[in-house]
Parts: C-alpha cells; sequence; structure tokens
C-alpha cells in the first residue's frame, strides 16, 4: 500500500540469519521481534512499542531505545560501526531531538 511495507514479514542480515520477523503498519515494524544476529531474540515490538536494539546488516549494534506507534521516542543511545557511543539523547515521534 502507497509503496510501504504492510502485513507479515522478514528482514535479514547479510549473511542470511533471521533480522526481523513480524507485522509491518504503514511502512513501520508494528508485532513482531528482532534477533541479534545470533538467533537470540533480542526485543519485541506490540502495537509499534517496546524496548529495541537495532543492528545494522553486518549484526552491529546501532541503536538501543524505546518505540512509540513503530517510531524511536524517547531516550536512545546509538553507535557507531566500532560499537562507540556517538549519540545518548531523546527522539519524537522518530525525529532526533538535540538541545
Amino acid at each position: 500500500m502507497n509503496g510501504q511495507k504492510n502485513g507479515k514479514g522478514k528482514e535479514y542480515y547479510r549473511d542470511g540469519s533471521l533480522m526481523f520477523e513480524g507485522e509491518y503498519k504503514n511502512g513501520l515494524k508494528w508485532n513482531g521481534k528482532g534477533y541479534d544476529g545470533k538467533n537470540n531474540i533480542e526485543y519485541e515490538l506490540n502495537s509499534g512499542k517496546g524496548y529495541v536494539k537495532e543492528y545494522d546488516y553486518y549484526s552491529k549494534l546501532v541503536f538501543e531505545g524505546e518505540y512509540v506507534n513503530g517510531q524511536k521516542n524517547g531516550i536512545c543511545k546509538e553507535y557507531d560501526f566500532d560499537g562507540c557511543l556517538i549519540f545518548e539523547g531523546e527522539y519524537l515521534n522518530g525525529v532526533k531531538l538535540f538541545k
């Protein structure tokens, strides 16, 4: 619908291991489970809500924080490819807030 993911789907890491399995709503991850690249469940989303740990396609942690309505909301942390903290702050409706 409108070029956005809707319904059930899966995403995979570069090596073929499962990254996310669940439902999408208007292009956003809505209900499902996220994996760390080693088949360990890292998070669950229910109606677009949950504490999420996102990894890049090489299984490196790049984001951890709260999701609300399928978007980043609240205090979070972001990391570079080497695992160094590059941002610790707040998001509101998917937009990074700078103070």
